[in-house]
C-alpha cells in the first residue's frame, strides 16, 4: 500500500497547487477588472459633466473649440476602450454612442439596452439641457478581462487532461514491457531447475521400480513438475498474444475448483454450478484463464482465515458470459474497489501486489472482458464478478 499512498500523495499536492495557481490568476483578473469597471464608471461621470457643460448656456458666450473637442473625444475612445453610451432627451428620445455595428441608431436595441440597465439596479447619471439621463456600459475590453479566467481555466484543464493522457499511456506502455520482460525472465529461468528436476524423477523411477511407495510419491512429484511447467509457460505467454479456444465455461471452472478444492483447508466448502445441458461456450486461453480463478480463490482463502465458504454463479447478459465469484471472507471498504487492481496495491503483509493487476490485464487485455469488484462488506464477503464475450 506504501507505493500507492505515495502516488495519491503526489496527486493530492500537484492538485492542490493547481487550485493555487487558478485562484491567484483569478483574484487577480477580477482586480484589473474592478478597477478598470471603477475607470469606466469615473469616464461615464466626466462625460456627463462634459455634456452638461456643453449645455450650460453660460459657456456659450466663451471662446471654446467646441469641434475640435468633439473630434478629440472620438478619437480618444477607440476601439475596446470606448465606453458604449445611451443618451436620454428631455423628450424621451435615445441616442447612442459608440456601439459596435452601426447599433447607436436602432430604436429597438436601445431601449432593450435601457431596461438591462434599469434591470441590474443601475442609476443613470442625470444631466442638464438636451442629455437629460445618461446610461453608460462596460466596454468590450472589461468584459473580455472578466471572461479571461474562465478561459484560463478551460485552457489550463484541457493541458493538464492532455498531459495526464499522455504520462499515463506512457507509464502503462513502460508498465507492460516491464511485466513482459519480467514474466519472460521468470519463466525463462524457471525452465532450467524443471528440466534438472524431470531428470532427477526419471532416475527416481529407474531405482524405484520394485517400491509401489517410493513410485507413488515419484508420481506425485511429478504431477507437481506438470504444475510448474505450466506456471512457466503462462509467465511466457505474458506480452505476447495468446491463442484462444472455443470452452464450455462450466467444465473449465470445474476443473479450477477440483484443482483447489485439493488443496484447500478442509473447513473451506466449494460451491460451484454443475454442468448444465445448455453449455455456455467462451474463447478463452485455457492456461491464462485458469490462472486468473485460482487467483481469485487464493485470494478469497487468504480472506477467510481456512475456513468459509467460496460459491460461483454463472449467467448471461448483453452477449457477455459473467461468472460471479463470492467468499465469506473479511471483505473490503468500499474506496479499495477500484484499487485491488492497481500494481503494487496488496493488503497482505507478503506479496508484491500484481496477482489482481495481472489478472485484469489477462481479462482486458487478452479475452477482451471485464473484471471488477461487484460487492463487498466488511466481515461478510466479496464478490468478484469478470465478464466474457459469449460464443455460439
Amino acid at each position: 500500500m506504501g507505493i500507492n499512498t505515495q502516488k495519491s500523495g503526489w496527486k493530492l499536492i500537484l492538485v492542490v497547487f493547481g487550485i493555487s495557481i487558478l485562484m491567484v490568476t483569478m483574484y487577480y483578473s477580477n482586480y484589473l477588472a474592478n478597477e478598470l469597471e471603477k475607470k469606466e464608471l469615473w469616464q461615464a461621470e466626466l462625460h456627463a459633466l462634459a455634456v452638461e457643460s456643453f449645455n450650460d448656456e453660460s459657456n456659450l458666450d466663451r471662446d471654446m473649440p467646441l469641434e475640435g473637442m468633439v473630434l478629440d473625444t472620438e478619437n480618444k475612445y477607440k476601439g475596446d476602450n470606448r465606453i458604449p453610451i445611451i443618451t436620454e432627451t428631455e423628450t424621451g428620445e435615445l441616442e447612442g454612442s459608440f456601439w459596435p455595428d452601426g447599433l447607436d441608431s436602432n430604436e429597438v436595441f436601445l431601449k432593450k439596452k435601457v431596461e438591462e440597465f434599469i434591470s441590474d439596479g443601475k442609476e443613470p447619471k442625470v444631466g442638464v439641457g438636451y442629455a437629460n439621463k445618461i446610461y453608460y456600459f462596460n466596454t468590450p475590453l472589461l468584459k473580455k478581462i472578466q471572461l479571461f479566467p474562465l478561459a484560463q481555466i478551460g485552457l489550463v484543464g484541457l493541458f493538464i487532461g492532455l498531459g495526464y493522457f499522455l504520462f499515463s499511456s506512457a507509464r502503462t506502455s513502460e508498465q507492460n514491457r516491464v511485466w513482459a520482460g519480467m514474466a519472460k525472465e521468470t519463466a525463462h529461468q524457471l525452465g532450467t531447475p524443471i528440466s534438472a528436476i524431470i531428470g532427477w524423477i526419471e532416475n527416481l523411477k529407474l531405482i524405484s521400480e520394485d517400491n509401489p511407495d517410493q513410485m507413488e510419491i515419484v508420481g506425485e512429484l511429478r504431477n507437481d513438475v506438470k504444475r510448474l511447467e505450466l506456471i512457466a509457460d503462462r509467465f511466457s505467454k505474458i506480452g505476447s498474444t495468446p491463442e484462444l479456444e472455443k470452452i464450455n465455461i462450466y467444465e473449465e471452472l470445474e476443473e479450477c475448483k477440483d484443482y483447489m478444492m485439493r488443496r484447500s483447508p478442509k473447513r473451506v466448502s466449494f460451491h460451484f454450478p454443475e454442468e448444465r445441458s445448455v453449455a455456455q461456450y467462451v474463447m478463452i486461453n485455457k492456461h491464462l484463464f485458469d490462472w486468473v480463478i485460482e487467483n481469485l480463490i487464493r485470494n478469497a482463502l487468504d480472506a477467510m482465515d481456512k475456513e468459509g465458504r467460496i460459491s460461483a454463479n454463472v449467467y448471461t447478459e448483453n452477449n457477455y458470459v459473467c461468472i460471479d465469484l463470492s467468499d465469506t471472507g473479511k471483505g473490503m471498504p468500499a474506496n479499495l474497489k477500484k484499487k485491488v487492481f492497481e500494481p503494487g496495491f496488496s493488503t497482505k503483509k507478503r506479496g508484491w501486489g500484481l496477482g489482481l493487476s495481472l489478472s485484469k490485464r489477462i481479462i482486458k487485455d487478452y479475452h477482451k472482458g471485464k473484471i471488477y469488484v461487484k460487492s463487498s462488506k466488511l466481515n461478510e464477503g466479496t464478490t468478484f464478478t469478470i465478464k466474457l464475450p459469449q460464443t455460439t
